[in-house]
């Protein structure tokens, strides 16, 4: 249904070394569900973009400084992965804390791949349920994550999937997750 996420406002955090896959299908996804996109970062201007981590695949303008933005303005918060971009989002105090006020707010919140190491990082796994990559999934159960290796983890909030093979499947529960979330007046 094209207007399904009509008058909502979706925030994307990411920065340089973002797995440029997994930000632009679920872009395009809520955008062409009726959403409005943002794109947060680290740094103002754009961030580069990556295929498998390793071969640049141009630049993402960015929307906003996450340090500028406030929950409270979106409905949903999509991270994308990349192993760069999920460790300079980690190591960046102002994204870390966007983070886990999204989540303690109980608004959706959706990560792929590299980026549930952001929400590591904001003390937000805790007795949670929710796939990674594989690499992740120690740091995860460190964290007091229950781990499951599956296209898709919903839990509360979170939505999480493990690899741009899980594309097709995350962008749909962030359609129907952030759908059944009330826009933000």
């Amino acid at each position: 249904m094209p207007n399904e996420l009509a008058r909502r406002r979706i925030a994307f955090l990411a920065a340089d070394g973002v797995e440029k896959v997994e930000l632009e299908q679920p872009r395009t996804a809520v955008t062409d569900a009726g959403g409005h996109v943002e794109v947060l970062s680290v740094k103002d201007g754009e961030i580069d973009a990556r295929n498998h981590d390793l071969e640049p695949a141009g630049t993402i303008p960015v929307d906003r400084l996450v340090g500028d933005a406030r929950v409270d303005d979106y409905d949903g918060l999509v991270v994308p992965g990349g192993t760069v971009n999920a460790d300079k989002l980690r190591l960046d105090d102002a994204a870390v804390a966007f983070v886990g006020e999204f989540v303690r707010s109980g608004k959706p919140v959706a990560a792929i791949c590299h980026a549930p190491w952001t929400l590591v990082e904001a003390g937000v796994v805790k007795d949670r349920t929710l796939t990674s990559y594989p690499s992740l999934r120690t740091d995860l159960r460190n964290a007091g994550a229950t781990v499951v290796d599956q296209e898709v983890c919903i839990d509360g909030n979170l939505i999480t999937s493990r690899s741009p093979d899980d594309l097709p499947a995350f962008c749909q529960a962030i359609i129907d997750r952030f759908a059944a979330t009330p826009a933000h007046t």
